[in-house]
């Protein structure tokens, strides 16, 4: 079992910058592919960048590329997310996930964190 905790959300103004950061206790994280996801009110839930067990590999969706980074401290069990020029566009609820190596799909995710960016 994996526990992940988001932080870091809050209201910001447009262009501005936001750093999220998602905790996770449990078993050994360096073991997990990790995500963070998306959620904005009345739409699906989006992925939004996608981080390796190591870090040497991440993806992103077209929407964030050049604007967000993802990355890892394995010694820390944590993952972080920073966003940078954020728009009114990004304002959402940001989870993290954790998919394990014989996944196929997310196995665990945390409870979200409210990002809300004003134009």
């Amino acid at each position: 079992q994996v526990q992940l905790v988001e932080s870091g959300g809050g209201l910001v103004q447009a262009g501005d910058s936001l750093r999220l950061s998602c905790a996770a206790s449990g078993r050994t994280f360096s073991s997990y592919a990790m995500g963070w996801f998306r959620q904005a009110p009345g739409k699906e839930r989006e992925f939004v960048a996608r981080i390796s067990t190591s870090g040497s590999r991440t993806y992103y969706a077209d929407s964030v590329k050049g604007r967000f980074t993802i990355s890892r401290d394995n010694a820390k069990n944590t993952v972080y997310l920073q966003m940078n020029a954020l728009n009114s566009e990004d304002t959402a609820v940001y989870y993290c996930a954790a998919q394990g190596r014989s996944s196929t799909s997310y196995d665990y995710w945390g409870q979200g964190t409210q990002v809300t960016v004003s134009s």
